[in-house]
C-alpha cells in the first residue's frame, strides 16, 4: 500500500522560510514522479512544483519560481519543498502527490495516483 506523509508546515512571518518533507512508503524510490500542490483558503487546488523520477527535471508554478526549490533523495524515499521569502498568499494546505510511473514532471493533479493528507502553511503579514 502506497502512503505519503507530509510534515514541516507551520506558522511563519512574511519573508520567512519553511521546508516541507514528504516520505513515501510502499513504492521503490526510483519508480515514480512527485509533485507538490496547495489549496489556498476558499480556492481550488493548484500546482506548485514537480520533480522527475531521477530528480533531474523540475518544474515550478510562476508564482513560486525563484523562491521554492523541490528536491528528492531516492535512497530515503523522501521529497522536499524548500520555501523561502514566504508571503501571505502562500498560505495554503500543501499536499505531496505521487505519479506511479517512472516519468518526468507533471503539472495536472489528475495525473497523480496517490496523495498525502496535507500539511498547513500559514504566513502572517
Amino acid at each position: 500500500q502506497v502512503q505519503l506523509v507530509e510534515s514541516g508546515g507551520g506558522l511563519v512571518q512574511a519573508g520567512g522560510s519553511l521546508r516541507l518533507s514528504c516520505v513515501v512508503s510502499g513504492r521503490s524510490a526510483d519508480s515514480y514522479s512527485m509533485g507538490w500542490f496547495r489549496r489556498p483558503p476558499g480556492k481550488e487546488r493548484e500546482f506548485v512544483s514537480a520533480i522527475s523520477w531521477s530528480g533531474g527535471s523540475t518544474e515550478y508554478a510562476e508564482s513560486v519560481k525563484g523562491r521554492f526549490i523541490i528536491s528528492r533523495r531516492n535512497a530515503k524515499n523522501t521529497v522536499w519543498l524548500e520555501m523561502k521569502h514566504l508571503q501571505p498568499e502562500d498560505t495554503a494546505l500543501y499536499y505531496c502527490a505521487l505519479r506511479d510511473q517512472k516519468g518526468g514532471t507533471y503539472t495536472y493533479d489528475y495525473l497523480y495516483d496517490y496523495w498525502g493528507q496535507g500539511t498547513q502553511v500559514t504566513v502572517s503579514s
